[in-house]
């Protein structure tokens, strides 16, 4: 169930997601492409402590991080340009009652996306029969300096003008805290207790329950 915020937390006029870990299950996806990258280069599978990295972070600093010598690192950056995505977006499990949740929302207040995917972001969300439902999407190669940093939460709340208490922002990862802290947009912890957040939920029916309980739905914008 949500927990309350110790100081309330009001009806936003932006909701923004996070994709992995938020939107869709994909550990298993990610585990099985980089350990199809791991494999061609002659490498050990991916360690949990691995998964939990690249699950965070943008696929150039996930490779840097599994490959730290220069000649491999190069060589899987020109293998994973090969690879064929469709198979692992279909491994990518849409979170239980997001499409319910979207729908709620959209008549309500705009959506958008906040994400350190790369190319595949658009693959994912029209494979997946999520596109209709977001006003904006912010990859990592949309911005200079992906999460942690807040330059995407910044493109996103300037893009709509609104102000930074106006929006939330829904993460699961230390990676989304610090951007969402540095950005001074309140965060929904998704799944993820143990992070310092202005509410934790473990379901977006419960967040849905939740905004319903708090009423007073903003106009749109």
């Amino acid at each position: 169930m949500a927990s309350p915020p110790p100081s309330g937390l009001p009806w936003p006029r932006l909701v923004i997601f996070d994709c992995d870990g938020v939107l869709f299950d994909s550990r298993e996806s990610n585990r099985a492409f980089y350990n199809q990258l791991l494999s061609e280069l002659g490498k050990a599978r991916l360690t949990e402590e691995g998964l939990s990295y690249v699950h965070m972070h943008t696929v150039f600093e996930a490779v840097d991080y599994l490959f730290p010598g220069e000649g491999e690192r190069l060589a899987a950056h020109e293998y994973r340009k090969k690879i064929d995505p469709l198979p692992f977006i279909r491994l990518m499990v849409p979170e239980a009652g997001i499409e319910s949740f979207l729908v709620f929302l959209r008549p309500l207040v705009k959506t958008a996306i906040s994400t350190n995917r790369t190319t595949t972001i658009n693959e994912v969300l029209k494979f997946h029969r999520l596109a209709g439902y977001f006003d904006l999407v912010v990859s990592a190669l949309d911005v200079t300096r992906p999460k942690p940093d807040p330059e995407s939460l910044y493109k996103i709340i300037n893009h709509f003008q609104v102000r930074h208490d106006e929006a939330v922002y829904i993460g699961d990862s230390v990676v989304d805290a610090e951007a969402a802290r540095r950005a001074g947009i309140p965060l929904i912890a998704y799944k993820n207790p143990q992070l310092e957040a202005d509410l934790h939920v473990d379901s977006f029916r419960d967040l849905q329950e939740w905004m319903n309980e708090r009423g007073g739905a903003p106009r749109g914008l």
